[in-house]
């Protein structure tokens, strides 16, 4: 047993809820900065003598496909923005596209991956080591990357949106990919991969055995039983919830029955926390701002278990309750109406003057838990080759020359509609949209 192991673990814990917009996303000095920011805000509430973790929000790295093209950053809307960077890379996406048989969006995606996965992680990774804390980066879309041939791959076609957490060294501690992805990820929308459930882990750290489960999966009972059976302590919940925060639920369970947002979200990390067996915190970051024409709404909140947050208090639309620790206040108080209308008013394109007017801050939270039980997971072939990555040990995978993608996607292109796939695929997709 190594000296300390059997002392109980005293850590203080951030949920980040920052605001975004699509100018944050336009190069990679403004990237940086937009997550720079985060941490500076969290840097005057750092403990000095425990550990520290923070966890930030999740798809904070999809529109990294904005950078570079400032016409796309003004496009008013994600379809037209999506339409412009397709036609702006089009050497790059049309190999995608073609060899792999997938969406124009994913194509994008996947052509610029490598770029964009190396600016988000590399990030991520020095602002861990920076301020010295271990970091949940929120979640991105991201490949699948494999060795072969002493060469980093992607596997073809794959984009999850996954979570990566980092120690205070900038070291890779694993990653969680989301299992269930709303309608707005899947085909139609971003189209990204469902994860496997049977790879859902626990990462035993000082901070907590951590277990992740973004957004939509933090409500599903497949994840928490699997994240719980495996000694998961403390969830982390990164979130983007991209609806007006007191509209109607997006996705009821029951259709017949549909609820205020926040009385649904009452069944995310409140109740895993205060109802579960092993979690005992929960921690549930949300992104506030309108991104183009897609309004982003929430409270960010800190949970655990009544006897440790016996104040009563709750999100609005909601009754109060014990069980948060630390809870975001929302824009307004007042009566269910004015709530509503003040969700709306909020909202892209609402032509309102409080028009993506939201709140942003940190929320903090000292927690305690007895010495972890549960063994570090061995790593996947994935995060074997991101830590190798991260440390400079391989190479990220370079894209090809904009002139030899050009050429390449020309004679892709002239030989699959010469074969007749391209008609075949042409009539598949207009029967998709039709």
């Amino acid at each position: 047993m190594t000296p300390g192991a059997a002392r109980p673990r005293h850590f203080r814990v951030f949920a980040v809820q920052p605001q975004w917009s699509a100018e944050d996303f336009s190069s990679p000095t403004a990237f940086r900065a937009w997550l720079r920011g985060q941490l500076e805000g969290v840097r005057p509430h750092l403990a000095p003598d425990r550990p520290n973790l923070v966890v930030l929000t999740e798809l904070n790295g999809l529109p990294l496909v904005l950078r570079g093209v400032p016409l796309a950053a003004r496009a008013g809307t994600f379809e037209r923005a999506a339409q412009l960077l397709v036609l702006r890379h089009l050497p790059r996406v049309l190999p995608v596209l073609l060899r792999e048989r997938v969406s124009p969006i994913r194509a994008l995606q996947l052509a610029l991956s490598a770029e964009n996965a190396r600016l988000y992680l590399e990030t991520c990774r020095d602002l861990a080591r920076e301020y010295g804390v271990y970091l949940c980066s929120g979640s991105a879309p991201l490949p699948r990357l494999r060795r072969a041939g002493g060469r980093v791959r992607r596997e073809p076609g794959v984009l999850r949106n996954e979570a990566v957490l980092f120690d205070p060294q900038g070291n890779l501690i694993g990653v969680t990919d989301k299992v269930h992805l709303t309608p707005d990820e899947e085909a139609g929308g971003v189209d990204l991969t469902p994860g496997p459930l049977e790879e859902l882990r626990v990462f035993p750290t000082p901070v907590g055995d951590l277990g992740v489960a973004i957004s939509l999966d933090a409500f599903r009972a497949d994840v928490l039983s699997r994240l719980e059976a495996q000694g998961c302590t403390v969830l982390l919940q990164p979130d983007a919830n991209g609806s007006p925060w007191t509209a109607l639920e997006g996705l009821p369970p029951d259709p017949a029955r549909v609820r205020d947002q926040p009385v649904a979200w009452l069944e995310s990390s409140w109740q895993a926390s205060t109802g579960g067996r092993s979690i005992r915190y929960a921690v549930n970051p949300m992104v506030v701002g309108n991104l183009l024409d897609l309004t982003f709404d929430g409270q960010s909140a800190i949970t655990g278990r009544a006897e440790d947050a016996p104040q009563l208090r709750s999100y609005v639309l909601t009754d109060p309750r014990p069980g948060f620790l630390a809870l975001m206040p929302w824009v307004e108080e007042g009566e269910p109406q004015r709530l509503r209308e003040a969700g709306r008013e909020r909202a892209a394109g609402s032509g309102h003057p409080w028009e993506n007017r939201y709140r942003t801050g940190v929320l903090q939270a000292d927690l305690t838990l007895p010495p972890s039980r549960v063994p570090p997971p061995p790593r996947t072939h994935h995060e074997e080759v991101l830590a190798a990555l991260l440390r400079g040990e391989v190479a990220w995978p370079r894209p090809l020359p904009g002139w030899r993608a050009a050429l390449g996607a020309a004679l892709l292109l002239g030989c699959w509609l010469g074969s007749g796939g391209g008609q075949a695929f042409i009539l598949t997709e207009a029967k998709k949209k039709g």
